[in-house]
């Protein structure tokens, strides 16, 4: 799975994603540069990942949706290409319009860095298939505004529509129905807070983290 991991000014786990697309998609996955105008030929799976794009200034995320290289994630997306967004990556798809909804301060106003207990609430996506319904698996958090929000019809689609898929059982944020992770309506675009990418070896401490990377190698045999 050719895979394209977006830099921007302040992406700080962008090397994490890097070696986890390395390590289990494709070895030959290579970073971007936000301000290119366009994705790599053949590029299958584009990554946001986190940190503190721009500093966080006006809102995180906000300034980087509007980075150049976010006309081509999102024409990528129409055409079906997967995009995952982790931490301020989910913060940029929801500021670009890829997902609904909106990243606000933890409820207690703490930034988080813990592991923290996720349920897998939908197996029939790109990014969850090769997990059991149910299944709870361990993944690490980092973020100050990870705290979801939507507005009750939207929550209340997404619920009905199976687009959340991960769900914290603890919830450490205060988001919405304890939403960690949505995807669009399509399914093929997923956004969450928790970092799998830090979870894909045992040396990190859990290996929760495979499954999503298992499952796009999956969806992308079955296309």
């Amino acid at each position: 799975m050719k895979t394209a991991v977006i830099q921007f000014p302040g992406s700080n786990c962008d090397g994490d994603a890097l070696h986890a697309a390395q390590l289990l998609l494709d070895q030959d996955a290579q970073f971007v540069w936000h301000t290119e105008a366009g994705l790599p030929q053949g590029t299958e799976l584009v990554f946001l990942p986190g940190g503190f794009s721009y500093g966080d200034h006006l809102r995180s995320g906000a300034i980087a949706a509007r980075s150049p290289i976010m006309q081509a994630v999102k024409a990528h997306a129409e055409r079906g290409g997967f995009v995952l967004g982790v931490c301020n990556g989910f913060q940029v798809l929801t500021e670009s319009g890829l997902l609904p909804g909106a990243l606000s301060r933890n409820r207690d106003l703490h930034f988080l860095c813990r592991p923290v207990h996720l349920r897998v609430e939908n197996t029939s996506t790109a990014f969850t298939g090769a997990y059991t319904q149910g299944q709870v698996i361990e993944v690490p958090i980092a973020h100050g505004e990870g705290n979801y929000y939507a507005d009750p019809e939207t929550v209340a689609r997404l619920e009905g529509e199976g687009q959340v898929v991960f769900r914290y059982v603890d919830n450490p944020n205060g988001s919405l129905n304890d939403i960690a992770g949505i995807v669009s309506e399509r399914g093929n675009v997923l956004g969450m807070m928790p970092h799998p990418e830090r979870a894909v070896e045992a040396l990190l401490g859990s290996e929760d983290g495979r499954g999503l990377f298992d499952s796009l190698k999956g969806a992308l045999v079955s296309r």
